[in-house]
């Protein structure tokens, strides 16, 4: 069989080399597409193998390779191999998938981890099994039963981007393995190393790559030695580097399966000359490698004598191959390369000594290593043989690894294999964690000896002799001794974190997470302990760390490196490890960085060489702590365009001589505070969501800095500015950190510190800032707030940034126990304000806030604070409880609908009584007598997880300062109307300008068409024109750009003298937009940006803006077509070039109109007048006269739309002709601010479930290709869906406004962005608040025609008002002063307002109709009309735009709706009518029995008392003596005066006791319901009388009417006329 590949393969492969070589095209954009298959069917026996030739790091996953049964002639490419389906086997990293499904989960070697180089084939053997070779080793079968006929399959996936078969042969008798390497060598030049074992290999992943050491490195490597084997690692480094710069005749040999292709290259010519950072890499690799081998080793370095350096450096295959090694106390042997020190009874060497010294000891030389003079194997801590049932061990007992992990959460304990002794410790790293289970790893120590022990599923379950770490907590015998060990949890650790505990000799356990000592877990630890891991949960892997002390390695690793680098700028000390006094007190960095940084330029510069291949492993440290106010600050020099992310800096307490630094130092989980994003996080925790200038905006040429204050806080600079306090109580012994992470590829320390100006004294200390309307703190403004979270709390709660911020960790597992408590007592008048930083759309309720009087010494701390049964008041939703118990009920506000951004406070005034503060609006009184000492609560419960406190002395919410909300585009006023730019009377010599200075025409020629605008752009203004004409006989067309030259100071029109084109234009520095090229003074600086200029024509819209981050962007049609330039100077102007085909243009960006007496929009009017009075008419009339001086913009609907939409009414009017989706719409015109944009809803088809919904688009929808619903858009969309919020599809605000889904026919709603760019909703002229904010300009307003509704309308401003009838009915803003009494404005609408629509889609109240026409009441008694009928449930009312509290009659008198009721209005008698007694009595309720409704009925008026038993109250007889008297038996009927309890409110009337609840089955749904009855009547002034409640309650039912005045008694007949049934259903 020809080793070939098949001519048809994966849609981004090219092949090349006689169809030999496949390669992926587009290797970083796309990592699937892949495949290739063999040109033949396999022969049996025959290895089809190919070389894996690149790879790039970009992606996970590597090749793939198996067979398929499918002819490659007529197959249909899937994405990738593992698609393949009907007879397929593939090898997918160490699985075995058939037709896609898993069928061996660990098989031979993980493809994943295979370099560049490496070979691996695939087999069908003759007895139709499948093996997989790598490297000519075969790895077993992998499946069995294949059929004869098989091609190969290579999926060139992730990683793997070019593959070269080398052959398609049986191999060789006895497997061939010898055989297959001597060829690999022989082809590739290199050497394979001999392999130890597969998990050393896993093992090894996260330590640095090798490099160059010859061939004999691996063997020597494997040795006990100490200076003597590190100067022969030396002197073979230099060797081969002489070598390969020209100094030696050999080349030594790479490793294959660890060569390091982005740091070295591949072939070593020769001729090939290193850089300075590869020979950096050379001396590196090799100390790692010796390094690393002596952990493998399990035994200690012996210490060496002198060594002879450059003898090892004149032969490097004999230093590296026969393993000797010389000295005054050494020999030589086979086995072991030296050993001059003798050995202590432990293993460990007794003569260590500097590098370079004679070393001291008495060893004889003789043969040591693994014999006597190391730790037998016996000797070393491994992990014993048995263990859980679950457990693999791999690496010589070293490496613990849980199988089927995702599968299985437990069984996976594992121990050591002999006791631990006194002092020693047991350290794990953890190597593979899995993103499923909650819970993770769990650490400790046991008496019961593994051999006798019968292994638990879970090490927690055990409940004698263990002591365990779980979380941050210690557990002993399974239960909770300390609920907060330390301050990191365990769940939380990451891959490569490292945890260890330690038995010491007084018998106290220490636990130790990256090196790092967490304290005495427990005191009294029994002398004989083995150690246990429990691999429970997410954690799936560990290997044992041996080696624990890395600063001696480290700094003589650093003193080898900067021996022998060469001489290029790079400090040339000795090599002693004093540092020269001339620069000890120099901020540097420090030399030992990053796996993927280097240090240059005399320390004071960082980079990572390749950056455009790696994006992390780039921190780097400063040489030393920085003092107190002592600002580090570094210049960002170069930047790449391919990752996401940039720099970070920070402080950190770990010495950098002794850290082993992690890929990214956000994964360090103690004593480190770092700046990132637009965030700052403390051990890995963000406790600052929105911090300053967003560090992911930064260019080359900014400069970033921190500094640490003697206060204790902590502050960040960007470009020489402060940024403000990110941190308090940091230690004062930090260095300083950058994390060249992302995009940040360079940078530089700056020591001029001239031009910086100092830190205010009053940054973090200062007069309080306190809300609008709190309460003054009692201590003064210039008190400083001592006001903290006190570490105790919750077990789920977590309290950072200096006790100023609390949030609830494992937020999405947990919605409860994140309780926490002020640091002390509140005094009097001082307010305890937080601000909710984060919330999860997860759990039903929300943050709950209050005070106790318990001390938190004294707290046990429950689930939830309402669960406390004693001195504690708590605000829960609109509940105030006391002590468990609920107070009273709707309190003025509701803490389960706030949102990110709001802040509550609480103050005890002086009286004893607590107030709550909502936004520093004081919500009124909620109770009295509390004690004088209280603590401030808050319990972090359900969707509230964040919270900080804000004061002067904290970190004031920084979500919420001026400095970090998004600037908006305002452009300048013109007294041109609409316009806010005008162009300059300076111009190109063909230019005319026209429309005093808005349109500008080229008369003349292709050229000397430049024109600027007449002022300077602002920050953030965007300078927008539009094509008016073009002509097509030229080519090219319009540039745009920003220049610094000022108009001004050209010499006069006409401009002969300027240049013809913009590109040349180079007298001052000029940035534009050429077609699709950046050009800065005529020097290409970038392509492809954006859409091409060259290809616009009449109509289109084309801007620019310089941006608050000095960048220049350039706006298509309203649409950002991000940064086109970077460090573009302040000052500067607008300039156009109209070249080419584009003749004529005229300015269109306009600026929005300053209200300055209201933001708000006027409200539309319609006949649907509410059921009391609206605004006052001056009010009113003043925001018509704004409306009438506004210039609204015409709106129509984009001929761009869904496919299932028609437009027609000169597209005002939209409907969707088919299905119930594709119904996307948008206007033509975006949303000028300030403008009102209403349509109304036509037609909605009842056949559908859910309706509409609508919201604004943030950029131009012209070419938008619309999905098939709204909630598919996800790029700057804010969209209103039933009652929520929506942006970019994630849910931002519950409970907002109506559900759009009741909205009936004839709704008009509409949509509003205010000056603050907030966004706001109108249903029938009603505003419903703010819906959204920071919406961008332009704004499109969109409307998807989604389920029931299926046609709306544009309402212009010549259609009349929704439900308009002549004039007819009138609203109190058309009375006249005849209507007026005694000065207060009464009710005209007397009855109901006729609804213009009635809801008929409310199901609430079809609910309530259909439990009515149970009542078989007559239909005579109920108004005809059923507009009159009125549904108070919570969308019906909102969608109205009620108000929850009216007034009636003469004299007025307050009501309140009957909000959760449903009104079925009566018919009026004539009489009544005419009297008009509706309007000038007042409005009451009053419950009754469901079997009292019909009598009450034929009455027409309420039932005496002894007529029915719904009351409890009995007829009343006339008054004797004074007093009430009891019912004399003889007493006349005719004496008894009935008597009748009312209401103005349902909350009382409503109440089971007057109103019995009675069950139902709904003949709809067949679903068992509870109804109540009531009347809604109208009551004569003068005929009642008000009095107190009689039920006894003592908490308040209406925050309205007071309980002593909530109960009206009536005992005149004809003093009431029923108005209403009013029905409630549960």
């Amino acid at each position: 069989m020809a080793a070939e590949l098949h001519p048809r393969s994966g849609k981004l492969i090219g092949l090349s080399n006689s169809n030999r070589t496949a390669q992926r095209n587009q290797p970083v954009q796309e990592f699937n597409h892949g495949l290739v298959l063999s040109r033949e069917p396999l022969k049996d026996r025959d290895v089809f193998t190919v070389r894996i030739d690149k790879k790039v790091n970009s992606w996970s996953g590597s090749i793939e390779i198996g067979v398929t049964a499918l002819d490659p002639a007529a197959l249909d490419f899937p994405s990738s191999a593992t698609g393949l389906k009907g007879g397929s086997w593939i090898v997918s990293g160490c699985s075995v998938l058939k037709d896609g499904r898993s069928v061996l989960e660990e098989y031979g070697r993980d493809l994943d981890q295979l370099a560049e180089g490496d070979r691996v084939g695939i087999q069908r053997d003759g007895r139709g099994q499948l093996h997989l070779w790598v490297n000519g080793q075969d790895c077993g079968p992998a499946a069995s039963g294949l059929p004869p006929r098989l091609w190969a399959v290579v999926d060139l996936y992730g990683k793997c981007t070019q593959v070269t078969v080398v052959s398609c042969e049986p191999p060789p008798d006895g497997g061939g393995g010898a055989d297959e390497e001597a060829r690999a060598e022989s082809e590739d030049g290199v050497c394979a190393e001999e392999e130890d074992d597969d998990e050393e290999e896993e093992e090894e992943e996260e330590e640095p790559a090798e490099g160059i050491i010859g061939r004999g490195r691996a063997a020597a490597a494997r040795r006990n030695q100490d200076n003597a084997a590190i100067a022969s690692a030396v002197a073979a480094a230099a060797g081969a580097a002489a070598l390969v710069n020209g100094g030696a005749e050999e080349v030594p040999e790479l490793s294959r399966s660890h060569s390091r292709p982005d740091k070295f290259p591949n072939n070593l010519d020769p001729e090939t000359v290193l850089t300075e950072h590869q020979l950096f890499d050379v001396f590196n690799n090799a100390i790692v490698s010796l390094y690393r081998s002596e952990d493998e080793s399990g035994g200690h370095l012996g210490s060496g004598g002198e060594t002879d350096s450059s003898r090892g450096a004149m032969d490097v295959s004999r230093a590296g191959s026969s393993g000797t090694g010389s000295g005054p106390g050494g020999g030589e042997n086979s086995s072991s390369s030296g050993g001059g020190g003798g050995t202590t009874p432990n293993g460990e060497g007794s003569g260590h000594s500097p590098l370079g010294n004679g070393g001291g000891g008495s060893g004889s030389g003789g043969v040591t290593g693994m014999g006597s003079g190391s730790m037998t194997t016996n000797d070393a801590l491994l992990f014993h043989e048995k263990c859980g049932t679950l457990i693999k061990l791999s690496n010589n007992h070293k490496t613990a690894e849980r199988r089927r992990p995702l599968d299985e959460f437990n069984n996976g304990v594992v121990m050591t294999n002999r006791p631990l002794r006194h002092n020693e410790m047991f350290e794990i790293r953890i190597d593979k964690l899995v993103d499923k289970w909650s819970g993770s790893i769990e650490i400790g120590v046991t008496t019961h000896n593994p051999n006798n022990l019968d292994y638990p599923a879970t090490m927690t379950n055990l409940r004698s002799g263990t002591i365990m770490m779980s979380g941050c907590g210690i557990l002993t015998n399974g239960k909770g001794t300390r609920r907060e060990y330390c301050e990191f949890s365990l769940d939380e650790l990451q891959e490569g974190d490292h945890i260890g505990l330690m038995r010491k000799a007084s018998g106290a356990l220490h636990f130790y997470i990256n090196g790092i000592d967490q304290g005495v877990a427990a005191a009294q630890t029994p002398g004989v302990v083995y150690g246990v891991v429990d691999l429970y949960g997410m954690a799936v892997k560990v290997t044992i760390v041996h080696n624990h002390n890395h600063s001696d390695r480290l700094r003589r690793n650093n003193a080898i490196m900067r021996a022998l680098s060469p001489d290029v700028g790079r400090p040339r000390p000795s090599l002693s490890l004093t540092p020269d006094p001339e620069t000890q007190d120099r901020l540097l960095f420090h030399p030992n960085c990053g796996q993927k940084a280097a240090i240059i330029g005399d320390g004071r510069t960082a980079l990572r060489p390749h950056a455009t291949d790696d994006f992390n492993h780039g921190v780097v440290l400063s040489s030393r702590p920085l003092r107190s106010n002592e600002v580090f600050q570094v210049r960002i020099d170069k930047m790449v365009d391919k990752w996401a992310g940039s720099i970070e800096i920070g402080v950190t307490t770990h010495n950098p001589a002794y850290l082993q630094l992690p890929s990214t130092m956000t994964n360090l989980r103690s004593g480190t505070w770092m700046m990132t994003g637009n965030g700052v996080m403390h051990n890995g925790t963000t406790i600052l969501d929105e911090y300053g200038h967003n560090l992911d905006r930064l260019k080359a040429g900014d400069t970033v800095g921190v500094v640490r204050k003697e206060d204790g806080s902590l502050h960040f600079f960007v470009n020489g500015v402060a940024q403000g306090p990110a941190a308090w109580n940091v230690p004062p012994c930090v260095y300083a950190v950058v994390d060249l992470y992302g995009q940040a590829a360079q940078a530089t320390i700056m020591d001029d510190m001239a031009d910086l100006p100092p830190l205010p004294d009053d940054c973090s200390e200062g007069p309080m800032a306190m809300s609008p309307g709190s309460p003054c703190s009692v201590g003064g403004g210039n008190t400083t707030n001592d006001l903290r979270f006190h570490q105790m709390h919750g077990t789920n709660a977590v309290i950072t940034n200096g006790g100023r911020t609390a949030l609830r960790q494992n937020c999405r597992s947990e919605f409860n126990d994140a309780i926490v408590i002020s640091n002390r007592c509140l005094r009097d008048g001082e307010l305890f304000e937080i601000v909710i930083q984060k919330m999860v759309d997860r759990w039903s309720g929300s943050i709950e806030a209050g005070v106790t009087a318990i001390r938190p010494e004294e707290l046990e701390f429950p689930n939830t604070m309402t669960d406390i049964d004693y001195d504690t008041w708590m605000l829960s939703g609109t509940a105030i409880m006391q002590d468990g118990n609920t107070m009273r009920n709707n309190y003025g506000c509701d803490l389960d609908s706030l949102t990110t951004a709001s802040r509550i406070g609480m103050m005890r005034s002086a009286t004893g009584d607590l107030h709550y503060y909502i936004n520093g609006v004081d919500q009124g009184v909620a109770c009295t007598g509390l004690p004088s000492e209280v603590f401030a609560v808050i319990d972090l419960y359900g969707q509230c997880v964040q919270v900080s406190i804000t004061s002067s002395s904290g970190p004031l919410d920084n979500s919420l300062c001026t400095s970090n909300i998004t600037e908006k585009s305002f452009p300048i006023h013109s007294p041109v109307a609409g316009v806010a730019h005008r162009l300059h009377s300076k111009h190109g010599k063909n230019m005319v300008l026209l429309g005093d200075g808005c349109q500008a025409l080229r008369v003349g020629s292709y050229a000397h068409g430049v024109v600027f605008s007449a002022k300077e752009l602002k920050t953030d203004e965007l300078f927008e024109v539009k094509i008016n004409e073009v002509a097509e006989q030229w080519a090219g067309s319009l540039h745009i750009g920003l220049t610094t030259l000022q108009p001004a100071e050209l010499p006069s029109c006409p401009l002969s003298d300027l240049s013809p084109s913009l590109t040349q234009l180079r007298s001052k520095v000029t940035w534009l937009l050429a077609g699709s090229e950046v050009r800065r003074n005529g020097v290409l600086q970038r392509q492809n940006y954006g859409c091409s200029l060259d290809r616009l024509t009449v109509g289109n819209r084309v801007g620019v803006k310089r941006c608050s981050d000095d960048t220049m962007h350039i706006f298509i049609d309203g649409e950002d077509m991000g940064p086109a330039a970077t460090a573009v100077a302040k000052n500067v102007y607008a300039v156009l070039d109209l070249y080419g085909k584009v003749t004529a243009i005229s300015i269109v960006s306009s600026s929005a109109s300053e209200d300055t007496e209201s933001v708000k929009a006027p409200s539309l009017s319609s006949d649907s007048c509410s059921e009391g009075e609206e605004d006052s008419t001056p009010v009113r009339e003043r925001e018509r006269e704004r409306s009438r001086l506004q210039v609204p913009t015409v709106m129509a609907f984009l001929e761009n739309h869904g496919k299932n939409i028609q437009l027609g009414n000169q597209n005002l009017t939209a409907a969707r002709v088919s299905s119930y989706n594709q119904g996307l719409l948008v206007t033509a015109q975006p949303l000028p601010r300030q403008q009102l944009f209403q349509f109304q809803i036509d037609r909605l088809n009842p056949s559908w479930t859910s309706s509409l919904s609508l919201g604004v688009i943030g950029h131009s929808p012209d070419r938008l290709n619309f999905p098939s619903t709204a909630c598919c858009l996800k790029r700057s969309v804010w969209l209103l869906q039933r009652d929520s919020v929506f942006h970019n599809s994630l849910k931002i605000c519950e409970n907002y406004g109506p559900n759009l889904d009741t909205c009936p026919e004839g709704t008009v709603l509409g949509l509003l962005v205010d000056a603050s760019s907030c966004l706001h909703l109108y249903v029938n002229g009603m505003d419903q608040g703010v819906a959204a904010q920071d919406i961008p300009s332009p704004c499109y307003p969109l409307i998807d025609l989604y389920g029931q509704c299926e046609q709306v309308t544009i309402v212009t401003n010549n259609v009349p008002e929704v439900g308009a009838e002549s004039g007819e009915t009138r609203c109190q803003a058309d009375m006249e002063k005849a209507d007026m009494v005694d000065g207060i404005k009464e009710s005209v609408c007397w009855t109901p307002p006729p609804e213009v629509n009635p809801n008929k889609t409310c199901e609430y109240q079809a609910l309530c109709s259909r439990f009515k026409d149970l009542l078989t009441l007559p239909d005579g008694y109920f108004n005809e009309d059923a507009k009159y009928n009125l549904c108070y449930c919570e969308s019906c009312h909102k969608l109205r735009g009620d108000e929850a509290y009216y007034k009636r009659g003469e004299p007025p008198r307050d009501y309140a709706l009957p909000f959760g009721w449903c009104r079925f209005a009566l018919r009026i008698k004539p009489h009544c009518e005419v009297s008009n007694a509706f309007k000038k009595w007042h409005i009451a309720y009053h419950g009754t029995s469901v079997g009292a409704l019909r009598r009450t009925l034929d009455l027409s008026q309420l039932l005496p008392a002894e007529s029915s038993s719904i009351f409890s109250v009995s007829p009343v007889k006339t008054e004797s003596q004074g007093g009430y008297g009891e019912p004399e038996e003889n007493s006349a009927p005719e004496r008894e005066v009935p008597r009748v309890q009312l209401s103005p409110t349902m909350r009382y009337s409503g109440l089971e006791i007057f109103a019995p609840k009675v069950q139902f089955r709904d003949p709809r749904s067949h679903r068992c319901h509870l109804a109540q009855v009531a009347f809604q009547v109208c009551v004569r002034p003068g005929s009642y009388k008000v009095g107190p409640q009689t039920l006894g309650l003592s908490e308040p039912l209406d925050p309205r009417f007071s309980n002593t005045e909530i109960e009206w008694v009536t005992k005149e007949r004809g003093g009431t006329l029923l108005y209403g049934l009013l029905v409630r259903v549960e």
